[in-house]
């Protein structure tokens, strides 16, 4: 949730005291790893929940904030919002010199519809050059098919590590229900982390598919920990690009990182000529 986002998102919701400067911004998504429900839980714990706001409407509440985060967003973008300066000269540069170029609006938070809507400013030429992957076309990709169809996993290997990953989530969650007997409190142990990430293992390996390129050969540039941390448990190499918001954060799984594209940041030339492995 980004600032503009947050400001229009507030209004909405009658809440104007609030008020994120760059500063809270930065902090917020620092200390929630960037897990936008955790940075609203974390802010209004900070400045302090509306009073008129029982205990027990906070998490229906925090969900609402988010919802309307999403339609700002999506009117934001589809008013002004510009691309990222250096990333039209940065995919003109990859199709000339042959390289697929792919664009995944599948697993973004923001929603497909807004991810689209940013990629459309590329222009139709150059959108002619590249491939923009969605649900749709993971869905409809070999992986897509297996994974979320009737299907197995493609590789074993991923198959047991999901069900490992489902196995020690329900430990956790018998083990917090024990305490919490104790304790006499009731528990809930959020999954939603790892159910996202098999998503964009999945956005990634469609991705792959589509430009028939295997995934070790693929190079994943975004902003994301989640995205990153998804390419790694693949094994697809990765940059993190920074932003004025995330200038600070730290991205251990990433290969390389960088602030900006062009000039002494990221160039296809640079790709190329890093070693990977």
């Amino acid at each position: 949730m980004s600032i503009p986002q947050k400001d229009l998102t507030f209004q909405k919701l009658g809440l104007d005291c609030a008020n994120w400067t760059e500063p809270v911004y930065s902090d917020l998504v620092r200390r929630s790893a960037g897990n936008e429900e955790k940075m609203l839980v974390l802010y209004f714990n900070r400045i302090g929940w509306p009073t008129s706001l029982p205990t027990s409407e906070k998490e229906p509440f925090v969900k609402s904030v988010l919802r309307e985060k999403k339609n700002a967003l999506e009117e934001l973008m589809l008013k002004s919002l510009p691309l990222r300066p250096g990333v039209e000269d940065f995919i003109d540069d990859a199709c000339n010199k042959g390289i697929p170029v792919i664009i995944l609006t599948a697993y973004g938070r923001s929603g497909e519809k807004t991810a689209r809507s940013i990629v459309e400013k590329l222009g139709d030429e150059r959108l002619s050059k590249i491939k923009v992957v969605g649900n749709e076309e993971v869905e409809k990709s070999l992986y897509g098919q297996l994974v979320f169809g009737k299907g197995m996993s493609s590789s074993l290997d991923e198959q047991l590590a999901k069900e490992a990953r489902k196995a020690a989530s329900a430990e956790k969650q018998r083990i917090a229900e024990e305490v919490a007997s104790l304790l006499k409190v009731s528990v809930n142990i959020d999954t939603s982390s790892s159910e996202r990430l098999e998503k964009i293992v999945a956005s990634l390996r469609a991705g792959a598919e589509i430009a028939e390129v295997p995934v070790c050969n693929c190079i994943l540039v975004a902003g994301s920990k989640s995205g990153l941390a998804a390419a790694e448990q693949i094994g697809m190499p990765r940059v993190a690009l920074r932003s004025s918001f995330t200038s600070r954060a730290e991205f251990p799984t990433a290969n390389a990182i960088m602030d900006g594209f062009g000039g002494p940041d990221l160039t296809i030339s640079k790709l190329c000529q890093k070693r990977w492995s």
